[in-house]
């Protein structure tokens, strides 16, 4: 009997199928290890926290660059691709990633431009906990951070690692609560505010 297996694009292939225009920014979908897969919808809630986060990182990343113009610098994506050596090419709700936004005219940032991946959670939690999780431990992204917004908690994951039987995940796991402040990667003397972020998560689901 034949085995029906789904087709595998590469990154240079789904570049392609865009480049065509069989696929558009409205179709809303994501290459993860070589399937184009369909995004969820954004509830209000889950857009609300997402404007608020970056302009809450922006403001935050602006001061520290206009007291120190020798730090390094980074630059706040929210939504934008992300391109990963496993055949996938996400779009996280907020990615900071280093240098500036010209840096990224000829590639989306690769693992090691990212210094930290934000993925909001609602519908999506166990997706975002699982699939998402390995996804960027196995690219070696280094942090990883899942906003709650059902438990108004953030997820905190660093230090990714492969165990003995070929599986990724994070080594260290904190979390953080709506009343707590919470340092930003790479810029340690940062600290993001989450009773704002999570003042949205009070209001709905």
């Amino acid at each position: 009997m034949n085995v029906v297996t789904p087709k595998r694009f590469t990154i240079e292939e789904y570049h392609q199928l865009i480049s065509l225009g069989f696929l558009k920014e409205s179709d809303r979908i994501e290459l993860i290890r070589g399937e184009l897969m369909q995004m969820v919808a954004k509830g209000t809630p889950h857009t609300v926290c997402g404007s608020i986060l970056c302009r809450q990182l922006d403001r935050l990343l602006g001061d520290v660059w206009r007291q120190a113009a020798s730090r390094l610098r980074a630059v706040i994506r929210g939504q934008d691709p992300i391109t990963l050596p496993n055949a996938s090419e996400p779009e996280p709700d907020v990615a900071i990633a280093r240098g500036k936004d010209e840096d990224y005219l000829i590639h989306h940032p690769y693992p090691e431009d990212i210094l930290l991946v934000i993925e909001i959670s609602d519908s999506t939690l166990i997706y975002d906990q699982t699939k998402k999780l390995e996804l960027y431990a196995e690219a070696g992204i280094s942090n990883y951070w899942i906003v709650d917004l059902n438990a108004r908690q953030l997820e905190r994951y660093s230090q990714p690692y492969q165990n003995a039987q070929g599986e990724f995940n994070y080594l260290s796991k904190q979390i953080y609560l709506p009343h707590q402040l919470v340092e930003i990667p790479g810029f340690e003397d940062s600290l993001l505010n989450l009773s704002r972020i999570f003042s949205v998560g009070a209001t709905g689901k």
